[in-house]
């Protein structure tokens, strides 16, 4: 039996959560096309009669603007040491570019087994085009590295990466029991599907600027009580997320609440606040309040 820990990293909107939920067969992680969608590691658990896979995405790596895009690169770095194989995960159709070679001669100089995921070749109609694209991955490293052409999306060829995987894992016991798919609490869950619904429905500066934390979580058996502040960093932000007659808070809070109550299988009462904490994302004591805090 294999088993180990598979990171996945990437540039920015490449596909790196599609592609764990498709794997999964069900939705642990959110995925929008905004960047800093992903803000955290998060590991979801693959288990077959062959072993188990722990794969743990990260958030996209980019060049960091302020504390936030630290945190957003150090989630990704210290994701890579303790990994039994890493996946590449890049954009296929298009040539590999400056981010792409910056995250092959700064994070992947490594001695860890490395597979090149060409993601989005489906895009691309002429044979020729994919073969360019290809050799531009491939001559980012000096070693000679497997490439497997997948698209996260329709599920296209995830069975030949997983069987190329499991080659490359140590032989092991299962790490967790088979029947978890993730160690995500529901918490930690609700703050990530409001911020999702946030992400869908808002543009401009609003999507990086806004942070969830769960003030209170009441369960029982018929319903759910969860009270949530979202937390934007000006006031006009704030009238954004509030909408006129509180029209946008009730969007995001109405497919918030249907996809927790799926998730739940059970009622689901969500009450949203917005608040303003001003630049927030440049300060250290903010950050750690809203969870992006490097665990020790």
């Amino acid at each position: 039996m294999k088993s180990g820990f598979v990171t996945i990293i990437g540039r920015p909107n490449v596909g790196k959560s599609t592609l764990l939920n498709q794997v999964l067969g069900q939705k642990i992680v959110i995925a929008t096309d905004k960047a800093q969608t992903t803000r955290k590691r998060i590991k979801g658990i693959y288990t077959t009669d062959k072993g188990q896979i722990v794969f743990v995405d990260t958030p996209g790596v980019h060049k960091p603007l302020n504390k936030l895009g630290e945190f957003l690169l150090d989630e990704a770095k210290i994701a890579i040491p303790d990994a039994d194989v890493i996946l590449f995960l890049v954009d296929g159709s298009d040539p590999a570019g400056k981010g792409d070679k910056w995250i092959a001669q700064n994070l992947l100089e490594t001695d860890i087994p490395i597979i090149i995921v060409m993601n989005k070749v489906d895009k691309i109609k002429k044979p020729e085009k994919v073969e360019e694209n290809l050799l531009s991955y491939k001559t980012l490293f000096e070693k000679n590295l497997p490439v497997v052409r997948v698209s996260a999306k329709t599920g296209r060829n995830i069975d030949t990466l997983l069987s190329n995987i499991y080659k490359k894992l140590p032989d092991g016991e299962l790490l967790y029991p088979e029947d978890i798919v993730t160690e995500e609490t529901m918490r930690s869950v609700a703050e990530e599907i409001i911020r999702e619904k946030i992400l869908l429905n808002t543009s401009d500066e609003i999507p990086h600027s806004v942070a969830v934390k769960i003030d209170r979580y009441q369960e029982t058996e018929e319903i759910d009580r969860i009270y949530a502040n979202i937390y934007c960093e000006t006031k006009s932000q704030k009238g954004i997320l509030i909408g006129k007659n509180a029209s946008m808070l009730k969007k995001i809070g109405t497919e918030a609440r249907i996809e927790l109550e799926k998730i739940t299988e059970k009622r689901v009462f969500l009450g949203l606040e917005v608040k303003v904490e001003k630049d927030w994302r440049k300060k250290e004591n903010s950050l750690k309040n809203f969870g992006y805090e490097q665990e020790k």
